[in-house]
């Protein structure tokens, strides 16, 4: 593990596998940097994966104040350790930030697995961090998170995930809901790194939707659907996403 320190001073871990061009690995809503370790064997003899933790969660740090500009200092400083210019990969929440983060900051590629974007009649009463707010105030933390798997991840079968330890960081959960719920996808997105949109068949439908309708307003985008997999396919169907993955990266 290693740490760099944000714009606001707020330290940002992070850790590195595998050999060759740099991926950053931007994780999700619920997770940490280890969300990504499923694809580390099918890609790291050929790349360095390099996953961060997000502020607020495993070994990073946070800070007093909260917004989605320090989420993008963050992705930024770890960008800027690095020798080269890296792929950027996020997933979930991370998209949202790798989104915004490829914006300001020069990357090779771009690679979005269902960023949390809110589009269209989707956008229309969200207001799923109320609820889970609600349910924190009550004492119910556990509740409050099923209720974002359920809702924003679009995942029933709750049994297999660590609800408990999800729990610990459920405020943070909550100012990310908020962020999201905020968020307005611009009609021109001035990006034109190349980009890879992925999305799972059973993946939720409002994240469906925000990802084809990010594909329709890029420059430069390719839409892929993971057959049979839902929004955590990095961890269910890693197989599947190097394969996209690599066969995007190595396009000259």
């Amino acid at each position: 593990m290693q740490l760099v320190s944000s714009q606001d001073n707020t330290e940002i871990a992070y850790g590195r596998d595998g050999d060759g061009p740099p991926v950053v690995l931007v994780h999700g809503g619920s997770a940490t940097r280890h969300s990504w370790d499923a694809l580390t064997p099918p890609l790291a003899d050929d790349y360095e994966l390099v996953a961060l933790d997000r502020r607020g969660r495993g070994d990073s740090g946070d800070g007093e104040e909260y917004s989605l500009e320090r989420e993008v200092a963050d992705v930024r400083a770890v960008i800027d350790a690095l020798d080269d210019d890296p792929i950027l990969f996020g997933h979930s929440f991370g998209a949202l930030v790798a989104l915004e983060v490829a914006r300001t900051t020069t990357v090779e590629r771009l690679v979005l697995y269902e960023p949390a974007l809110l589009t269209g009649s989707h956008r229309e009463g969200a207001v799923l961090a109320d609820r889970m707010q609600e349910r924190l105030d009550a004492g119910e933390r556990r509740e409050a998170v099923e209720l974002f798997f359920r809702e924003a991840a679009g995942i029933e079968n709750l049994e297999p995930l660590p609800v408990g330890r999800v729990a610990e960081i459920a405020e943070t959960i909550v100012r990310e809901n908020r962020v999201v719920e905020r968020y307005e996808l611009d009609a021109d997105l001035e990006i034109s790194v190349p980009t890879l949109l992925l999305t799972g068949e059973n993946g939720p439908e409002h994240l469906r939707d925000g990802v084809r309708t990010l594909h329709e307003r890029l420059a430069q985008s390719r839409l892929v659907e993971l057959s049979e997999a839902g929004h955590v396919g990095i961890s269910t169907a890693p197989e599947q996403v190097a394969q996209e993955f690599r066969a995007f990266a190595d396009e000259d």
